[in-house]
């Protein structure tokens, strides 16, 4: 890949980058590809590795976010367990262990400075960890050093967060008043705290075309992530973005093989949140030859082709974030 450069890639136009991709070049390196399939969202396929209890998303806001995001509009939340009191997590905490959960992603709403109001459930997050072990991976929006440091304190597993390069975008979708800086420096206080932290950037949130994604992963690569995943905007139904077309499987792509050229050893995966269908189908091949090492939720298009050339394929229930642990995640997995 030395004769490739991230920025190369982005000038390609569309039938250039296509042709890269059919090369193999940018997955000659890749043996061995991860497919999750953690229990916040229903997927059924003849691979299934989920279960109704694994890996759940719990939001410590319920159903409450000041932000209001043009993509979202609350309506992600609905899907995740609510637990608005450090009891109440740790409650369902037990519950999950006891029905067999492997751990669980912490999320919820925004306050309206984009931080995810975590700092009182810490605590709980640390007892957690302390007393019942399960794996924890916590969604952080902006973040401050002092809660950075307390969640390293706490010992999570890891920490995520959305990396928006547009202050356009940050405005006009997210209805956010901070920077691309704001982002930036969220990056700078986990890489400082030593935490375990996994962004992801989202092709197309300006309304489904490429926008900041490309800084997105320039202002990450200066952070020394554990693992870096790709998601993509997908209209919701309800939302002020529905009718929004996606970004193109190819635009989805061309900013995972990006990402590969920059973090050419940084275990990188393509997220859950992406269009669904044919799209998805595409999407996924697409990504593959793109050079990705795992995908979240993936099409039987995706572990077909896997298996057909040659990959080992290997099928876990917790959430891609934890693609940077390794084996230890692994529940089956598939020789050549």
């Amino acid at each position: 890949m030395t004769e490739f450069s991230a920025e190369k890639v982005w000038g390609l136009s569309e039938k250039e980058f296509l042709s890269l991709l059919e090369s193999g070049v940018l997955a000659s390196r890749i043996k061995q590809v991860k497919f999750y399939a953690p229990s916040f969202a229903y997927h059924k396929m003849s691979h299934d590795c989920s279960s109704n209890v694994r890996f759940l998303t719990i939001s410590v806001t319920g159903k409450e976010c000041a932000l209001d995001c043009k993509h979202c509009g609350g309506r992600v939340l609905k899907a995740m367990v609510p637990a608005e009191t450090p009891t109440k997590l740790f409650e369902i905490a037990e519950k999950l262990k006891l029905e067999g959960a492997v751990g669980f992603l912490v999320s919820g709403g925004c306050l309206s400075n984009g931080s995810v109001p975590l700092q009182r459930f810490i605590p709980a997050l640390a007892r957690i960890k302390r007393e019942l072990g399960l794996t924890v991976a916590v969604h952080t929006g902006i973040i401050s050093a002092s809660t950075a440091e307390a969640l390293k304190d706490s010992g999570i597993d890891a920490a995520l967060i959305d990396v928006i390069g547009s202050d356009q975008t940050i405005r006009q979708v997210c209805n956010l008043n901070v920077t691309v800086g704001d982002y930036e420096d969220s990056l700078k206080v986990m890489h400082t705290a030593g935490l375990n932290f996994v962004p992801h950037v989202i092709v197309g949130l300006q309304n489904g075309t490429l926008e900041g994604e490309f800084q997105a992963l320039k202002m990450i690569r200066r952070y020394e992530p554990s693992a870096l995943v790709i998601i993509a905007f997908m209209p919701i139904r309800g939302t002020e973005m529905e009718n929004v077309k996606p970004p193109s499987s190819e635009a989805i792509a061309r900013v995972v093989a990006a990402a590969r050229l920059m973090f050419p050893e940084k275990p990188l995966a393509l997220g859950c949140m992406r269009p669904k269908g044919k799209h998805r189908a595409v999407t996924d091949v697409l990504a593959l030859k793109a050079g990705v090492d795992a995908i979240a939720f993936p099409s039987e298009e995706a572990v077909d082709y896997a298996k057909k050339h040659g990959y080992e394929t290997v099928f876990s229930p917790y959430c891609c974030s934890q693609i940077y642990v390794g084996a230890g995640n692994i529940v089956r997995s598939v020789s050549k």
